[in-house]
Order: structure tokens, then C-alpha cells, then sequence
């Protein structure tokens, strides 16, 4: 089994700014698309959030990457195409393993910070190269309008979003920069795809997170400790 820790959402480079906290509740806001979309910040209803976190740069006109998509029957489509689908492949990932998406929010008057917001645990891989299901393209998908790449694919299964900015689920510790985080103690060094690096690997349960790169695989095994800390995760979000 596998988790993978997800980058998704606004920052500074992809969106201008964080993704808000509003009324206790994380928000993530999908980074701009083009043409390949069909979907606007002001269809999600999240036209002046994204006004206010891009400074202006974008509103409820301009078109966003609505990815992962979380459905209202509690299911998550997510796609992935390029080097960084290269790099899901080239680990294994697939069927019974469990995507983290993760971004980097701010509430109000504090410090920007990585946090979890989501989940998906993968019951269907769909390569997009052989088929585009049509029921992809009815609920408006970016990665089933048009194609991103040869290997351009869907992850489906059940998931869903927190509603409140639990403790539990930041990443970043609570003296920050956001790229520090407290890790979770099965952890280890070499754990994690894109952290090879000793000096990544800090006294006191800390890691830090490289500053780019969108997918990191934590190849669990049949270990127990890490799948209980996924199942704490989990109930975390279907809780809030």
C-alpha cells in the first residue's frame, strides 16, 4: 500500500497567493486553466476568494483546473499527466492506495501553512490514452475535455474534503516556514519519493519538504503504524 502526498490548490507561483481558511473551514482554490477547462471560479461560487487570495490577478471570469473534483455521492476524480503521472507509475501507484491532497492555506491575519484538505482512496485507474468514459466528460473533468498528455490519467474512489482547519491535519509546524513539517513518526528517511537528502531529515520529528513537485509516495507496505495514522487522517476529514 501506498499514501501519497498530494500538492494541490493555490500558491504563490500557481494562483498568486494561499488558499483561504473561512469560518474555520480550509477552502482549496484550483490553480488557473485554459482552454481546457470548462469551469470558472465563479461556477464553485469562489469568484471573490479567488479576487481576494490572487490580489486581483483572477476572478469569477477566468477559467480554473477543477482538479481533483469531489463529487456530492462522496467520490474524488483526480487526474495526472506528464513526468509527475511518470513518477505515480514508476511507484506502483494504483488500486488500494490513498492519495493526501495537501496546499498551502491561510486564515486571516496569520502565517501561510501547509495543510491536508482531502482524501481519495483509489478503487479505479483510468488511462485516458485507450478510453475517455463518457461520464468524465458529463461532469466536465479537465483531464476528459482534453487530452494533456499520452499518459494522461484518472484516479476515481470514494473521498471527500474537511470542513474545518483541524490541528491534526497541518503539515507545517506551528513556528513554520510552511515547507517545515512535523512528521508523523513512522516516517523515516527514505520514506518518501523526492526527500532522499540526509539534511531533509531534522532532529525533533521534522522534515523539510522540498519547495516544488507535486506527487511524494510513502510505500507503507503492510506496516501497522503508518495505515492506523492514515485511518486517524481519514476519519479527521470525514469528521470535520
Amino acid at each position: 500500500m501506498r499514501i501519497i502526498f498530494s500538492r494541490k490548490g493555490f500558491d504563490s507561483a500557481s494562483g498568486g497567493g494561499s488558499s483561504p481558511i473561512v469560518d474555520g473551514r480550509p477552502i482549496s482554490l484550483p490553480i488557473p486553466a485554459g482552454r481546457a477547462s470548462r469551469t470558472s471560479y465563479g461556477d464553485l461560487g469562489l469568484g471573490d476568494l479567488a479576487h481576494a487570495a490572487s490580489r486581483g490577478q483572477h476572478d469569477a471570469e477566468d477559467l480554473c483546473h477543477h482538479d481533483p473534483m469531489f463529487t456530492e455521492d462522496g467520490a474524488c476524480l483526480f487526474g495526472q499527466v506528464g513526468a509527475a503521472q511518470t513518477h505515480l507509475a514508476n511507484r506502483g501507484v494504483g488500486v488500494g492506495d490513498v492519495f493526501l491532497f495537501f496546499g498551502l492555506f491561510r486564515a486571516d491575519g496569520s502565517d501561510p501553512h501547509h495543510r491536508i484538505f482531502g482524501y481519495l482512496e483509489v478503487e479505479e485507474v483510468i488511462a485516458l490514452a485507450d478510453r475517455v468514459p463518457k461520464w468524465l466528460v458529463d461532469c466536465r473533468h479537465p483531464h476528459a475535455l482534453a487530452m494533456h498528455g499520452t499518459n494522461d490519467t484518472i484516479y476515481a474512489g470514494p473521498g471527500s474534503v474537511a470542513n474545518r482547519a483541524s490541528d491534526a491535519l497541518r503539515l507545517t509546524v506551528p513556528e513554520g516556514p510552511p515547507s517545515l513539517w512535523g512528521r508523523p513518526d513512522w516516517l523515516r528517511k527514505g520514506g518518501l519519493s523526492y526527500h532522499d537528502r540526509a539534511d531533509r531529515w531534522l532532529r525533533g520529528g521534522r522534515l523539510r519538504s522540498v519547495a516544488r513537485g507535486q506527487e511524494f509516495v510513502a510505500d507503507i507496505g503492510k506496516r501497522t503504524k503508518p495505515r492506523d495514522w492514515l485511518a486517524r487522517i481519514i476519519a479527521e476529514i470525514r469528521a470535520s
